[in-house]
């Protein structure tokens, strides 16, 4: 496994049986626009000509999902993974992050100004949630 440090995350890419990378990234605010950059330059490199739209819709599910693994699924000193898949006809958005509590989906609210972000996943993927040996992957699949 190659390892490529950047400013902004260490970037592991698999071996050649396994094309796809992963990025990881420090558990910290800023590093929901990191995963969104990421997503683009993986969707442009890996399905040259999507629709723009689709590739914004992938950026906002990566960017719920990231959120979530930041705000609940962390501590501080912890990282979080992510990895965006092109496959045939979809997406598949992987966040790994430590801890073993699932996210949940609230009902719609007016009154909170958190707690819409797997509303929104929910609305543009098919998503779910699967365990490790040291915590989660919460994924999305997207379909075009």
């Amino acid at each position: 496994m190659t390892m490529h440090q950047g400013p902004d995350a260490v970037v592991r890419c698999s071996p050649a049986s396994d094309p796809s990378p992963q990025a990881v990234f420090p558990s910290e605010p800023g590093t929901v626009g990191q995963a969104r950059s990421y997503a683009r330059e993986v969707m442009e490199r890996d399905l040259p000509g999507a629709d723009p739209e689709f590739v914004r819709e992938v950026q906002l599910v990566v960017s719920e999902l990231v959120t979530n693994a930041v705000r609940y699924g962390t501590e501080p000193g912890d990282f979080v993974a992510l990895a965006v898949v092109v496959g045939t006809g979809r997406v598949r958005i992987e966040v790994h992050d430590p801890v073993r509590k699932h996210p949940r989906l609230r009902p719609e609210s007016d009154e909170r100004q958190r707690g819409r972000g797997l509303l929104i996943v929910d609305r543009l993927a098919k998503w779910g949630v699967d365990e490790r040996p040291f915590g989660k992957v919460v994924w999305a699949d997207m379909s075009w």
